[in-house]
Order: C-alpha cells, then structure tokens, then sequence
C-alpha cells in the first residue's frame, strides 16, 4: 500500500480489535490454534454475529472471533478481546507457517510477526521507544503508512491496510460484514484448558 492509500473502507479496523492472518490453515484449524471448539462456529453476518457476545461483565472477557479464508491466507477478526495478541497464541497460530497480528486494544497499538513459532518482531506502531535495536523490515513501513495518516482519525486501519497490500487480499467493512463462522471464546476457558487437549494454549503469564 502506497502511504496516501485510502483506508475509510475499513472502519472495523479503528475500534478495540485484534485481527490475524495465517497462510495455510482453514478457518477451523484457526479457530482450533485459538483454543476454541470449532464445532461452536454458524455461519452468520457481522450483525448477528455481535449478538453472540454477552451483556453482562461478570461473565469476564469474551471475544468474538470471526475467521474466512482468502486466498492463501485465513483471517481471525477478534472483538472484545486480546488472545490474538498472546505470544503463547502467536506461537501456536505460526506452528509450520507464519501470522501477522495487529491489535487495538486497551489503548495499545501492537504489531507481530511470527514464523514457525517464533516472533520475527513486535513493536508498538508510533511508540519509538519500542523501536527494534536492529530495525526489522516492518517498523520503517509501518511508520510511513502512519505518518501519512497523522491527521486522520484512522485507528491501527492503515496498518491493516498495509498487511493487506503485502499479503494480496481485501478485508473491507463490506466484506467483513458478510457471513463468516463466528464462535465466542472466553479468556478463562483459554487459560484454564486441560492440558494435552488438541490446540489448547495457556494464557499470558502473569506480570
């Protein structure tokens, strides 16, 4: 993506929200690498998939995750949560092949590349103070694609945007708001799941 490239198709990329794509895997091989039963997942749009999501904060964190497959690579569009951004998720996602992870979150912008399990880089876009020691290909294109965005109000969408380009595929508002499986996940369940079970990952360690 060139650094004036428009980015007001994708608004779902503006808000709290953690997106990843992986080359290779289905959705429910996705879903699966989550922690999540892929067998929960219907088939519904971006309006009826929200009303998974429960009302009440006792509950604790739920993410909404909604997963399609284009072209080589599968995305996984998180609402309300952050597993998407663990390093033990990353880890798992990346297992034989490589995902990239951009979040907003808790008013934190993170971007991740993995491969093969192993973290190539994460930074904070437009945080210099996380800037790589040895700058890695993605922190001088990233912050170009920002500082051309400064003025607007665009969230981590030219990021997103950017990936999008390097990867060759469309996520816009139009596209994401049509039918994909859609399954909720809650953190607890993550982080509390019987070791050995197929695709289980453990939760962030503790500060």
């Amino acid at each position: 993506m060139e650094a004036g490239a428009d980015v007001r198709s994708l608004r779902w990329a503006t808000a709290w929200m953690c997106v990843t794509f992986t080359r290779g895997l289905s959705p429910e091989e996705v879903f699966t690498r989550y922690g999540a039963d892929p067998g929960r997942a219907r088939l519904l749009d971006g309006d009826a998939a929200s009303d998974l999501l429960p009302g009440d904060a006792a509950d604790g964190t739920v993410s909404l995750l909604r997963a399609g497959r284009l072209g080589e690579w599968t995305f996984c569009v998180e609402e309300d949560g952050s597993i998407g951004t663990w390093e033990e998720s990353l880890a798992e996602l990346s297992r034989d092949t490589e995902t990239y992870s951009v979040a907003t979150t808790d008013g934190m912008s993170i971007f991740q590349y993995w491969r093969d399990g192993e973290c190539a880089e994460h930074f904070e876009p437009g945080m210099e103070y996380t800037r790589p020691e040895q700058t890695a290909p993605w922190w001088d294109r990233v912050e170009a694609v920002l500082a051309a965005h400064e003025d607007e109000d665009a969230g981590t969408a030219p990021v997103v945007a950017l990936v999008l380009d390097h990867l060759g595929i469309a996520l816009d508002d139009a596209t994401l708001d049509g039918p994909w499986p859609s399954l909720t996940l809650a953190e607890d369940d993550v982080m509390t799941a019987p070791p050995g079970d197929a695709g289980a990952v453990e939760g962030p360690a503790p500060a």
